[in-house]
């Protein structure tokens, strides 16, 4: 099939430091390639794929000049799919809204796959806007404040299986990974690690609106020797700070959609200690490859229970549930429905002609 998949542009993909979205998509694209798709990749200009590359814009937007209009830079993205449209048998979108008008048009497949939080305002009415547009969820928790929008099916992240190696030695840190805002959980991980008497690590980025934050409320915690901040980490560095660690903690206090890192520890063979939240209860099994809790309480004494846990078993979930091949043909299953669908249309509209 010819595919086209069009990707933000705040990050290149794959991202250089932190950007999950960009990565999924970069792991998608070289997954279909090898099922012997043709790919072509809308976005930034700096972007690596194995696909072909439409370079919509010149360099990531975080990365690029400061002050560059992000609507421009989406403008261009958009007309760009609109020269091109006919030349693909289905269109991949991972921008959320802003292409729904122009895809609704132009008589080819699509479908757009839902990458951030759905409970905001507004979001009912474009859905209803577009009854016809189709989506996919990547956990079926993030779906359930839109229940009218028309998905077509629920497709979990997938990475590498040769990306991540796993450890087996038994870790002697715990791990925070993320952007460093309070509905990530930050504070609790500090204050579970100080309880649990374990070390933790930070790798994360700052977001610039959240520099208040972090000087107020992490900054004084870090000591450099109890807690540390390491800062954002590529996946050569990923490897090491998630294989070493004795669990990921993962606090969240938002109702997040899938949370990719928990699936990275996993990879690594690093068993997660994650808040009731979100999708947590859709990645993690209890038990097996972490422990789902209620509250700082529980994670302490979670923390106590990781030598219950085989190593060896996180990374054979992790291979049976998540890895990029499985996600790569999910998709392709989607592609093969929804361009069928649409040559049945086609026929039914020229025989009434």
């Amino acid at each position: 099939m010819r595919i086209a998949q069009l990707a933000p542009l705040a990050e290149s993909v794959p991202p250089k430091l932190y950007g999950g979205t960009e990565r999924v998509v970069a792991w998608l694209v070289d997954e279909l390639v090898r099922l012997g798709h043709e790919v072509t990749l809308f976005a930034s200009g700096d972007s690596r794929t194995s696909g072909k590359l439409h370079a919509v814009w010149p360099r990531a937007l975080r990365l690029g000049r400061k002050g560059t209009d992000p609507g421009a830079a989406s403008a261009m993205l958009v007309e760009a799919i609109a020269q091109r449209a006919s030349d693909f048998d289905v269109i991949h979108a991972h921008i959320d809204w802003v292409h729904l008008p122009l895809l609704s048009r132009l008589g080819v497949p699509f479908l757009t796959t839902m990458h951030g939080r759905l409970d905001l305002p507004g979001l009912p009415d474009v859905v209803r806007q577009f009854p016809e547009a189709p989506f996919v969820s990547i956990s079926d928790h993030q779906r359930a404040p839109l229940p009218d929008a028309r998905w077509i099916g629920t497709i979990q992240h997938g990475l590498p299986s040769e990306l991540l190696r796993p450890s087996y030695e038994e870790g002697s840190y715990l791990a925070f990974l993320g952007r460093l805002t309070a509905d990530k959980g930050p504070e609790d991980a500090i204050r579970i690690a100080r309880a649990a008497r374990m070390p933790l690590r930070i790798a994360a980025k700052i977001p610039r609106a959240e520099t208040a934050y972090f000087k107020k409320k992490l900054e004084p915690h870090i000591d450099g020797e109890a807690i540390q901040l390491v800062g954002e980490v590529d996946d050569v560095k990923k490897q090491s700070f998630l294989g070493r660690a004795a669990a990921l903690l993962f606090p969240i206090d938002w109702p997040e959609p899938f949370g990719l890192v928990m699936i990275e520890a996993m990879a690594c063979g690093t068993p997660v200690i994650a808040y009731r939240c979100g999708s947590v209860p859709e990645v993690i099994e209890h038990g097996l490859t972490g422990f789902i809790v209620a509250d700082e309480e529980q994670a302490i004494s979670a923390v106590g229970e990781l030598g219950k846990l085989d190593r060896r078993r996180v990374r054979a979930r992790f291979e049976e549930r998540f890895i990029a091949r499985r996600m790569a043909q999910q998709y392709e299953d989607r592609y093969r429905e929804l361009a069928s669908a649409a040559g049945r249309r086609g026929g039914t509209q020229r025989l009434e002609r």
